[in-house]
């Protein structure tokens, strides 16, 4: 896969806080239409590396790209073309459902003297982002009646689809995921995953048809069922790695130990979990605290992997190679 397709270059990045080392070379690439699952232990540092991509807290050393075809920006600052869904919703009390995510379009595209001093203009604009906005929430399975409630009328499965709806409206360039289903109990959880498998086929069916893949995502979770399940590429960062054999007297931070495809589903399509008890195994031993530390780059395979043929996702089907 060409580099214009990657739609996020992590390259060597290293942060640390004053003397306290948190990423060591953390470096990946992300194509255009994976959904990807970030794990590791508690600690390991994928606040700090979201925060990284975001442009809230830049690199020590190295440096993060976001976009594809030309359009390449290098992080410097938070930016338009990173999204992210927190676990705890950032909705707005003042405001509807629809009112809410068409917010963020309003701050993008206008400004308080075009609203003020262009008001046939601005109502015409008001207009279209509204539409845009009943788009986005329909796609994430909210309802024409639903559009009118406030926060505070609103179940927590469907105030997180409110925030995954006020992030795809804006058509980031990849949208970050932190630990989004975390707070909400197993059966919204599983009806949100099930939307998380919908994007990707979205992703497919643009990609069939010559399209560009609309939904390129990273999803932190602490379940590694549900990283299995929900992507088709999960991520390890740890800082249990043989960091001892690469010369140095203390670990250096965290770093990715784990990058191995994951089987795609489709919606509706049954769960294999023989099939997830044993990458979830894999990943246990290699991430979360192993009792003999590999060598970091032992397990990351994944372009190995898609270039062998053992992977069936995004990447695979267009022939990626890194």
């Amino acid at each position: 896969m060409a580099t214009s397709q990657f739609v996020l270059q992590c390259e060597g990045v290293h942060k640390s806080f004053g003397p306290k080392p948190v990423l060591h070379d953390v470096s990946l690439n992300i194509a255009a239409g994976q959904i990807v699952a970030l794990v590791g232990p508690s600690g390991c540092g994928k606040s700090t590396l979201f925060n990284g991509i975001l442009g809230t807290h830049a690199p020590t050393r190295g440096r993060v790209v976001v976009g594809r075809n030309g359009h390449e920006h290098v992080v410097a600052g938070p930016n338009r073309h990173c999204g992210i869904v927190y676990q705890h919703y950032a909705l707005y009390p003042f405001l509807t459902v629809l009112e809410s995510v068409a917010f963020g379009l309003m701050l993008d595209e206008t400004s308080l003297l075009f609203r003020a001093f262009r008001p046939l203009k601005w109502r015409k604009l008001r207009s279209e982002h509204l539409d845009r906005a009943a788009a986005a929430l329909r796609r994430v399975h909210l309802t024409d009646a639903d559009f009118g409630k406030y926060a505070s009328e609103l179940s927590g499965g469907m105030q997180q689809r409110v925030a995954v709806a006020q992030a795809i409206v804006m058509r980031p360039q990849i949208l970050l995921l932190d630990e989004p289903f975390g707070a909400l109990d197993e059966a919204t959880r599983e009806s949100l995953q099930t939307m998380l498998l919908e994007f990707y086929e979205e992703n497919r069916s643009a990609i069939a048809r010559g399209a560009a893949p609309p939904h390129t995502m990273v999803i932190v979770t602490h379940e590694l069922t549900e990283a299995i399940y929900v992507a088709d590429r999960v991520l390890g960062l740890s800082q249990y790695w043989d960091w001892r054999s690469e010369g140095h007297a203390a670990c250096p931070g965290a770093t990715i130990v784990y990058d191995r495809p994951a089987p795609v589903y489709r919606p509706g399509e049954p769960k294999n979990y023989e099939q997830f008890a044993v990458q979830r195994e894999e990943i246990r031993k290699v991430v979360f605290e192993p009792p003999t530390p590999t060598p970091r780059g032992l397990h990351v395979t994944f372009w190995d992997d898609v270039q062998a043929g053992r992977a069936s996702g995004i990447t695979a089907t267009n022939g990626g190679t890194p």
